[in-house]
């Protein structure tokens, strides 16, 4: 079984940062993509960032420059770091991932979502 786990969430004030952080275990073999969404309320969930296994990436326009993805293949890790946080930030946000896992073959697989709040 497959799992993912966020962290990093949390309050934080208009221009400030923060780094979500998002780490899968069970019985891995191989992941390729990965990728943050967020849903706002009411709102569709959106691609914010996402991160091939060759490194390369791409951003929403409306975080661009402003965030940054990464990984850690040793660690099974995406992060994703924030800075100039604005109150239109304010969501849910779903780590996701492409595992291919011993048992299951290849899935996407979504994390339960960690809640960033930006507000003074």
């Amino acid at each position: 079984q497959v799992q993912l786990v966020e962290s990093g969430g949390g309050l934080v004030q208009p221009g400030g940062s923060l780094r979500l952080s998002c780490a899968a275990s069970g019985s891995i073999v191989s992941i390729y993509a990965m990728a943050w969404y967020r849903q706002a309320p009411g709102k569709q969930r959106e691609l914010v960032a996402a991160i091939g296994s060759d490194g390369s990436t791409n951003y929403a326009d409306s975080v661009e420059g402003r965030f940054t993805i990464s990984r850690d293949n040793a660690q099974n890790t995406v992060y994703l770091q924030m800075k100039s946080l604005k109150p239109d930030d304010t969501a849910v946000y779903y780590c996701n991932m492409i595992i291919q896992s011993q048992l299951s073959g290849s899935r996407n697989y979504w994390g339960t979502g960690t809640q960033v709040t930006v507000s003074s």
